[in-house]
């Protein structure tokens, strides 16, 4: 039987929402820059962001997450690679033949600082 999501994966699945909607057009951040902020790995934001709806990958600016090396990733599928490269170019990131988006410290969103939660004991 499987098992079903838990609390906390609910919890973390909202707030990788939250931050993501509120990276400025023209700017981006790491799965890693937010990880730290929620106090999370990497691995939950990329989950939670590979893991949207049509209609929320259609509204979210899920396109503005990247690497921690500013780059786009080499392992995502190659037509939704094309598609985030031609979303920030549309923004006004310009991105090398290696996918690295160049001048990245003018276009970097700060999420914040790094939050003491722990996800499990939110609201309870």
């Amino acid at each position: 039987m499987p098992r079903g999501k838990s609390i906390a994966f609910a919890r973390i699945r909202a707030e990788v929402i939250r931050l993501v909607a509120l990276i400025p057009p023209g700017k981006f951040t790491t799965y890693g820059s937010i990880a730290i902020h929620m106090n999370v790995i990497a691995r939950h934001v990329a989950t939670v962001l590979s893991r949207l709806t049509e209609d929320e990958s259609a509204s979210l600016p899920w396109h503005r997450v990247v690497s921690a090396d500013a780059r786009l990733s080499p392992n995502m599928d190659a037509a939704l690679s094309r598609k985030q490269r031609r979303l920030l170019k549309a923004e006004g990131l310009r991105i090398d033949k290696d996918g690295y988006i160049q001048d990245a410290e003018t276009h970097f969103h700060v999420v914040g600082v790094r939050r003491n939660i722990r996800w499990s004991e939110v609201g309870e």
